[in-house]
């Protein structure tokens, strides 16, 4: 169920997270996330998180109608107005006129995700990543080789940034998070657990990927481009495996990255 709502000024209270698009910290308190763009926003309306409101230009409200009857919320709240009362909500041009607030999910447990991982497990974590458009890509690349689950540790930027929601394309809905408060710890925990932890790391010369064995249950570990892993997450893991490359060129972006390892794995289990 919803119903539309005609806006033509920015005073309204229920309105303030879409004023407040670049405040991250301000949405995190009120357990709250913003999605932009069409194919988020269609990708969120087929998953089963919660949906609290929608911002859409007029011309649209047709084309979404279906699909917001559809969802299981008893009254979703639809703003419609012109695109430049948009803009000027926003602050900024949003070309495809399309906004929505959403409901942070609560937050998984490692033994939930497990439970819910297929064997071989195949899961992902990542130490470090500041970047919100590199965590989004690595989103997307995580659900297109069939990871399991992502596991961000303490060092790395929310999941639920408006930028990393926008660059995982909605990826972030197929896939199960766990945001870690000590990864090394969560790392020991998995090792505990019989998966076996690559550190996915530039620099060392442990081994090649072609020679690592990712049959198994296992995890890969990235860290950012500009300083790999922590030693700390680096010694915790069972062992380092580098891509080989030309020696002008000593890391890749992370989602490149991570889409070279995880094919690998893949590879290996008779999947690519």
């Amino acid at each position: 169920m919803f119903h539309v709502e005609p806006i033509t000024s920015l005073d309204r209270p229920e309105l303030a997270p879409y004023r407040t698009l670049k405040r991250s910290a301000a949405h995190a308190a009120l357990g709250i996330f913003v999605v932009e763009g069409d194919k988020v926003l269609d990708r969120l309306l087929e998953s089963n998180v919660a949906v609290i409101s929608v911002l859409l230009i007029e011309e649209r409200l047709e084309e979404y109608a279906p699909r917001l009857q559809a969802r299981p919320e008893k009254d979703i709240t639809v703003f419609v107005c012109s695109r430049a009362v948009l803009a000027d909500l926003a602050g900024f041009e949003i070309y495809q006129g399309v906004l929505a607030i959403a409901r942070t999910p609560p937050p998984s447990t490692l033994d939930n995700i497990l439970a819910a991982s297929p064997h071989p497990h195949f899961l992902v974590a990542m130490d470090g990543l500041s970047n919100a458009e590199n965590v989004g890509l690595l989103m997307r690349t995580c659900v297109a080789f069939g990871v399991s689950a992502l596991i961000a540790g303490e060092t790395c930027s929310s999941l639920f940034l408006r930028r990393t929601v926008r660059n995982s394309m909605g990826a972030l809905f197929k896939l199960p998070v766990l945001e870690s408060p000590n990864l090394v710890q969560t790392i020991r925990e998995l090792r505990a657990r019989n998966l076996r932890c690559f550190a996915a790391h530039p620099h060392t010369n442990d081994k090649r990927l072609s020679h690592a064995n990712f049959t198994g249950d296992c995890c890969v570990v990235f860290g950012s481009e500009g300083h790999g892993l922590s030693q700390a997450v680096l010694d915790a893991c069972d062992e380092a495996v580098v891509i080989p490359m030309a020696n002008a060129v000593d890391s890749l972006n992370v989602s490149a990255a991570a889409a070279v390892f995880l094919y690998e794995v893949n590879r290996q289990r008779g999947q690519a």
